[in-house]
């Protein structure tokens, strides 16, 4: 009788702790389903009007493409971006880390058709980061605008971008982010990469600028940073996974301001099949792990001082817990499954659904509330069409998500103790037109 009165305060816990993880998912769509409300009402460094510069008013700015194997679309992204921006004062520098296809051939033969393209050729393949790193040492802007060799931002990009920069209101901002969209829409894969770009992306950014005054994740694709900021912390990680996660921590965690713009869109290749999408969430998982594991001693030694910080922290630890949760319960569900059929015990094979389709149902209704409130307030309400994806995203790639997590966890771990690295394999690209 002693032991179990000594072991109730433990139940208690352990019941909070297990109500917790089969809620996360909820209270967090629920969250950033309030974090939207919030960027639409109270956010007070919201653009809602962009102003034109003229070319004589215009920032010099230095369009950065790190490039390695990027033959199938390194010539139509260059294309575009120097026929097609409303802009004057830039110039392209691709670093070309180490292309073994005929990366080098095409660049040669665009710098004879583009004076204002240049080429900095890294003999060995070193990573995103590395190559970026050294192509600021070569850039002549003030601002490099991050533009991968498959994305391509709208027209008006760079004079809007200018405008979260210029004037003395704007002098602590490191960098701004775009809204992100899906250019290659042929498949269903893809379009679904829609409605998750507006949710996860898209929600997310905005509730964290809006609550926390900072997010934690630019878009590597896509992003333009003060050089001064660059150079304040170190320049990218090169060791990490994701260089994009990485820096937006360094900027914060020293003082910085970060942006996100959902009025400035860019649109960027998505991976159309599941493997080629496991292997991306794979290096999103291993580098949101290995930010958080590289900063949550500094926070947690200074919670005061970091408060803001302590949300990331926080979200981050339950994103991992709960992922290693669903994992094993997901594991316990099927060992049920098969043991209840075989034993003939209907019963509770019967509890057992119906409590998986009430928790699959409240799921289901957050991410109802998230995905239709980001998709209304994203682009005008234009992509209201792809909500019909919804229950693909919900159902596929959660999953994906959390299975990347945890099999990602001991690399990252390994990272963090030195073994890292940073060299890259491009994904395997197919030639999309822009989008209209």
């Amino acid at each position: 009788m002693e032991i179990l009165q000594t072991l109730k305060p433990f139940e208690s816990i352990w019941n909070f702790v297990l109500l917790l993880l089969v809620s996360y998912p909820i209270l967090g769509a629920f969250a950033w389903f309030m974090g939207v409300i919030c960027y639409q009402t109270v956010y007070r460094h919201r653009h809602t009007e962009f102003t034109y510069l003229a070319p004589k008013n215009q920032p010099f700015i230095t369009i950065m493409i790190p490039a390695h194997n990027e033959e199938v679309m390194i010539a139509h992204t260059i294309d575009y971006l120097m026929t097609s921006l409303n802009y004057d004062n830039f110039e392209i520098l691709v670093t070309d880390d180490g292309s073994t296809d005929e990366t080098p051939q095409i660049l040669a033969e665009l710098q004879k058709k583009y004076h204002n393209l240049r080429v900095i050729t890294i003999e060995k393949n070193q990573g995103k980061a590395h190559a970026f790193n050294v192509g600021v040492s070569f850039a002549k802007g003030d601002f490099i605008l991050s533009n991968d060799a498959d994305s391509i931002p709208e027209p008006d990009a760079l004079w809007k971008y200018m405008n979260y920069f210029v004037g003395e209101e704007h002098k602590n901002i490191a960098a701004v982010t775009a809204n992100m969209d899906v250019q290659n829409r042929s498949k269903l894969i893809a379009k679904s990469q829609t409605v998750e770009f507006s949710s996860i992306v898209g929600v997310i950014k905005r509730s964290q600028v809006s609550a926390l005054g900072n997010m934690y994740a630019y878009s590597g694709a896509n992003t333009m940073y003060r050089r001064d900021a660059l150079i304040d912390v170190g320049l990218f990680r090169q060791d990490r996974a994701t260089e994009d996660i990485s820096i937006a921590w360094d900027h914060q965690l020293n003082g910085w301001t970060t942006v996100f713009s959902p009025d400035i869109l860019f649109y960027m290749n998505v991976p159309e099949s599941l493997k080629a999408l496991y292997h991306q969430r794979k290096r999103w998982a291993k580098g949101g792990t290995e930010v958080l594991l590289t900063n949550f001693g500094r926070v947690m030694r200074h919670p005061l001082r970091y408060l803001k910080q302590m949300a990331f922290i926080t979200d981050q630890t339950l994103s991992i817990i709960w992922s290693l949760f669903f994992f094993v319960s997901t594991l316990l569900f099927v060992l049920s499954f098969i043991t209840f059929i075989f034993t003939g015990n209907y019963e509770r094979l019967y509890h057992m659904f119906c409590m998986a389709f009430i928790f699959v149902t409240f799921e289901m209704f957050a991410g109802l509330l998230q995905l239709l409130s980001a998709l209304i307030v994203d682009d005008r309400g234009r992509k209201l069409k792809y909500l019909i994806f919804m229950p693909l995203y919900m159902l596929v790639y959660w999953q994906v998500n959390a299975l990347a997590l945890v099999m990602t966890l001991i690399p990252a771990i390994k990272t963090i103790m030195g073994y890292g690295s940073g060299t890259w394999v491009s994904p395997v690209r197919k030639h999309t037109d822009s989008p209209s």
